[in-house]
């Protein structure tokens, strides 16, 4: 599910522009996947072939606050997608990657339009929710830190999981409504700019149609590994006020700080997740960027091979 994410970039090897049909799904998923960037170098946009959800912040957060264990070698892109994509998505990949590439209509261009912009603001958007979810107490009544000793004891008391549970559906909720319909803008707005750019758009948006089940599946899961980390603080803050005290022991910390403790990692989680949802359209910045100032853009089986 997991892997490490790697950048190192070796010499151009140039494919054929339309890859056979058996080739389709590892060439578009290479070349533009939901849960994968783009990276340019010099003349070219580049798409760096990373495992599925790779986002190193968030391997290392996961592993931390649970039992989850990255696995030491992530299968190929290719084998993965053999896995994930059904025949009638290999047919949509390969139609897409071998259309001939649309017209652009340069009397649709605004060049006043900000796209660079227009994600970090949504990126601003997304984290502030974040951190406001995150910052409330499970039981109605504002945020907990604001709350007296005796109320934080009570309110980390009657704290459950099913609720925090809710609250992350809801934030991946917001993330994917706002994410996604900035990804169509930013879309259209790259297939006026060449033909090239137009097909690079088109494999996006059947990438974007075909792993998004995939995408909300695997993300649907982050949960069930943050419920073992709160019933862990939970139980060890529980556990640790009921042994007995040892003379010259340090203090114990107050009552309810492992719900406070609870609060920031889910938010760390839930801005690693953000990270990883926005590599496309960082991907759709670089592209546009890239035609802005005269560069090829990598059509899909074009680009540089880079370790999986």
């Amino acid at each position: 599910m997991f892997g490490p994410a790697r950048r190192t970039r070796h010499p151009e090897a140039h494919a054929p522009v339309n890859p056979p049909p058996d080739q389709a799904a590892g060439d578009a998923g290479r070349a533009q996947c939901k849960l994968l960037g783009f990276r340019p170098p010099s003349g070219m946009v580049q798409v760096s072939r990373r495992p599925v959800i790779s986002a190193p912040t968030l391997i290392r957060s996961l592993a931390r606050l649970s039992t989850f264990a990255p696995p030491e070698a992530a299968p190929s892109l290719s084998d993965r997608m053999s896995q994930w994509l059904g025949w009638t998505d290999a047919i949509a990949l390969s139609s897409a990657l071998k259309a001939t590439p649309p017209a652009a209509m340069p009397g649709a261009r605004t060049a006043a339009q900000d796209p660079a912009g227009e994600v970090a603001r949504v990126r601003t958007e997304l984290a502030a929710a974040i951190a406001r979810d995150c910052g409330l107490a499970a039981a109605p009544g504002g945020q907990i830190r604001a709350l007296s000793a005796a109320q934080r004891q009570r309110a980390a008391s009657f704290a459950e999981f099913p609720a925090y549970r809710q609250r992350y559906a809801t934030s991946q909720q917001t993330m994917d409504t706002a994410i996604s319909a900035l990804r169509t803008r930013l879309r259209a707005q790259l297939a006026t700019q060449s033909s090239e750019a137009a097909r690079l758009a088109s494999v996006d948006a059947v990438m974007e149609r075909v792993m998004g089940a995939r995408e909300r599946t695997l993300l649907a899961s982050v949960p069930n590994l943050l419920e073992g980390h709160f019933t862990r603080l939970r139980d060890t803050e529980q556990a640790a006020f009921a042994a007995p005290r040892v003379p010259g022991a340090p203090p114990l910390a107050p009552a309810g700080t492992w719900l406070d403790i609870f609060h920031r990692d889910m938010q760390s989680i839930l801005l690693a997740e953000l990270d990883i949802r926005l590599e496309p359209l960082e991907g759709l910045i670089a592209a546009l960027a890239s035609v802005r100032t005269g560069e090829n853009v990598s059509e899909p089986g074009q680009h540089d091979p880079l370790p999986r």
